[in-house]
């Protein structure tokens, strides 16, 4: 088919239907494949019905939760990253205190924290090598 052939692309559709229609082989199995593929396209229909009465559910009971509110107003955190926070974290009552931040090495009141630095300025002869 040559390209921009209107004429053609009027009647080759009509006709690829007709040759369709026209052939009469069937392949063994068709109507139990038929059966089985009706049967999945079933089982997947409930799944998905499922799945977004979970998430209803879900939803609910994150609206209900204390600590709900507070994380779906945080930028960029949706319900979904609610959901799993609350599930990992909880409702924090096994941190041992809220609102202290914990010592880190590079804390000046940490006994792993690094001495301070020299501010003298390092010998450029010790620099060279023979």
């Amino acid at each position: 088919m040559r390209a921009r052939s209107p004429r053609l692309a009027r009647t080759l559709p009509a006709q690829i239907l007709t040759s369709l229609d026209a052939q009469s082989l069937t392949v063994p199995g068709t109507a139990a494949f038929a059966r089985v593929i009706t049967g999945v396209a079933g089982q997947l229909r409930q799944v998905h019905t499922e799945r977004d009465q979970l998430a209803d559910e879900l939803e609910a009971r994150l609206e209900a939760h204390p600590l709900g509110p507070v994380l779906t107003s945080m930028p960029g955190l949706g319900v979904r990253t609610a959901i799993k926070i609350l599930t990992i974290v909880g409702d924090g009552s096994g941190f041992p205190t809220a609102g202290t931040s914990p010592l880190t090495p590079a804390s000046p009141q940490s006994p792993a924290a690094p001495a301070p630095r020299s501010k003298a300025k390092p010998d450029p002869s010790a620099a060279t090598t023979p």
